[in-house]
């Protein structure tokens, strides 16, 4: 694991001092702090930083190959290494080493453009071809790990960060509104997009080959999820129990791979609890608040106690203001994510104790976890009540009806049901991911902002949607949040945060082969009308206890709606005062009052748009 960066200078155009080089690397110190590698050669100027894992005396970068003609700089873990390495040693390639990476090169020699094809893990890869005068980036086939760039006529400027690429001084800093307003609807930036016009995240599944003699830059997909097979309809439902754990187990397995100590993150819910149980012997670790809707120790714990694993776990009460600003570092791509704070905390948790963390995200996309599906589900037979009633008694109470001091319950639940109705309905499940709609959009904006902005902000969930071709209707909407939420938000908010202490995390889930098996499993016996993850429930029990796998989901966060009109005041204040929002002229400061006065009173809980905005003024102070 590491964080790579460079610079690829085209034509005429110099290559960069090697001390412009080593200031973008340091950036990325925090992802790699065992080791630093650089090298230019001709207009390449590739580096990164190491956290050593896999071979840890030979495993330096930049990696050749025998005569120096390819090499490459990477970010991630190839878990089926050794199987490749024999491949390859038996079509007569020379390794030097014993490190992942070096199957990179040896593997674009034997197959080419087709090489990433080859590879089971997570990476960001860039490769200069000397002798064909060529340069990839390739990231993986999830999207586990980062990788931008930014290209111009001149040069490809590419990092782990983007703050990496800043630090390169060769970029224009303007903010692309597009991207703003995707980020206040999602609370993620969506696809290629960042919030920098000139600099775009190489999608999950996409390599960049560029001829250094005629550049130009257009990503080619080489992998995405398979369609159904109709060949194993007839597969019982104990056939596909024991097919799922056969096949999470033997991911898991292979993922455990390691020359430094590993563990695993722990919440005593379906999707962690699973992968532990798998791993055997662990090392575990979870964390918790002091507010009891907010805590699941002692879930976390009888699972631990079953599995007999070394759990450790803490109660946290972080000074949440310094926490903030220290995590704000690494939002260079922001994300509104509350629960950044759990993961860097649980993540911090256990760097004290290992290197290496296994996680269970991933389960939920890929087997029905989410309850926006159930909301869809809900959403159908809800129609059928005529209209006077829905909208003139049903709705209109629920929306007069303040909300409650808990996470969850039936009267947040309920506002939020009705809140997700009045989005677009193409975007199926996703309305309940929605926070900034049109109406309130043109209220919050300026009309100069607004005037800026030319694509709505649900656009890329009706594209995945018609991607996602002739699948069921759940599988479509799982199809969706593997390609959009999954990706550009849980994926990055767990990179950033493990990474900023210094954690690798690993997602067995997220392996090709657990993903591909996924999408074959019948729709029913992920998710219906009444209950998720069916399956992966039924396959967990085998291993865990049975009220630990049948309890309510909670999901992994803060108590952030009561965070903001306490230790969060001061910071709301200042970084959403009237005197800043009318200096920036993006947003009307008479609408972010309102928004705070109702939130502050307990009318309404508007803690996603205030945060979101909140991170957006944070960002646009540290960046732009």
């Amino acid at each position: 694991m590491c964080g790579i960066a460079g610079v690829v200078s085209f034509k005429n155009s110099p290559a960069i001092s090697v001390d412009l080089l080593k200031s973008m690397v340091n950036t990325l110190h925090h992802r790699g702090p065992d080791e630093e590698g650089l090298a230019i050669h001709g207009p390449a100027a590739l580096g990164m930083r190491r956290l050593s894992i896999i071979d840890l005396s030979g495993g330096s970068q930049p990696i050749y190959n025998e005569d120096k003609t390819v090499w490459t700089v990477f970010n991630g873990e190839i878990y089926n290494f050794p199987e490749l390495k024999k491949e390859l040693v038996g079509k007569g390639h020379t390794f030097k080493t014993n490190s992942d990476t070096e199957v990179i090169v040896h593997g674009y020699e034997e197959y080419g453009l087709e090489f990433p094809k080859y590879l089971n893990g997570m990476f960001a890869i860039a490769l200069h071809d000397t002798r064909k005068n060529r340069f990839i980036l390739v990231r993986d086939q999830i999207g586990i790990k980062p990788l931008y760039f930014s290209f111009s006529d001149k040069r490809i400027i590419f990092g782990s960060e983007i703050k990496a690429i800043l630090e390169s001084k060769l970029v224009d800093k303007e903010l692309d509104m597009n991207a703003l307003g995707d980020f206040l609807s999602w609370e993620y930036i969506p696809g290629e997009k960042t919030l920098f016009k000139s600099i775009r995240k190489l999608e999950p599944a996409k390599f960049i080959d560029i001829d250094l003699e005629n550049p130009g830059c257009q990503p080619r997909e080489y992998w995405d999820v398979p369609p159904y097979n109709r060949d194993l309809q007839q597969l019982s439902e104990t056939d596909w129990i024991e097919k799922v754990d056969c096949q999470i187990q033997k991911s898991t397995r292979m993922q455990m791979i390691s020359d430094v100590p590993l563990g695993a993150f722990l919440s005593g819910g379906v999707d962690s609890s699973l992968i532990v149980a798998s791993m055997g012997n662990a090392k575990t670790f979870s964390i918790g608040f002091d507010d009891p809707t907010y805590n699941e120790l002692d879930w976390a714990r009888k699972v631990a106690d079953h599995l007999g694993v070394d759990h450790k776990d803490e109660i946290i009460t972080p000074d949440v203001l310094d926490l903030f600003d220290h995590l704000m570092h690494f939002m260079d791509d922001p994300i509104g994510d509350f629960s950044i704070f759990p993961t860097y905390l649980v993540s911090r948790l256990a760097r004290k104790h290992v290197t290496v963390s296994l996680s269970g995200d991933g389960g939920d996309e890929l087997f029905g976890g989410y309850e926006t599906y159930l909301a869809n589900h809900k959403a159908l037979q809800y129609q059928r009540i005529p209209a006077f009633v829905r909208k003139k008694i049903i709705e209109r109470t629920i929306n007069a009806i303040k909300p409650t001091a808990k996470k969850k319950g039936l009267i947040n639940k309920s506002k939020r049901f009705v809140e997700g109705l009045q989005y677009d309905d193409r975007l199926s499940h996703a309305r309940w991911r929605f926070f900034v709609g049109d109406e309130l959009k043109r209220k919050l904006l300026t009309n100069d902002a607004l005037s800026q902005i030319n694509l709505p902000s649900g656009n890329h969930i009706i594209e995945l949607f018609k991607k996602a071709g002739n699948r069921g209707p759940l599988d479509q909407c799982l199809y969706v949040d593997v390609k959009s939420y999954l990706v550009d938000n849980i994926l990055t908010k767990v990179d950033r945060m493990s990474m900023a202490v210094s954690l690798e995390t690993r997602v067995p889930y997220l392996d090709p082969d657990v993903v591909e098996l996924a999408f074959q499993v019948p729709e029913n016996l992920k998710a219906d009308s009444s209950a998720l993850k069916v399956l992966l429930k039924k396959v967990a029990a085998r291993h865990v206890p049975h009220e630990c796998v049948y309890r309510p989901k909670e999901g992994f966060s803060i108590p952030i709606k009561h965070w903001l009109n306490n230790e969060f005041k001061p910071l709301m204040d200042s970084l959403l005062s009237d005197v800043t929002i009318k200096s920036d002229g993006i947003f009307d400061p008479a609408t972010i009052k309102r928004l705070k006065q109702e939130h502050r009173s307990g009318k309404e809980n508007h803690s996603h748009i205030l945060w979101a905005l909140i991170v957006f003024h944070d960002w646009k102070q540290r960046w732009l």
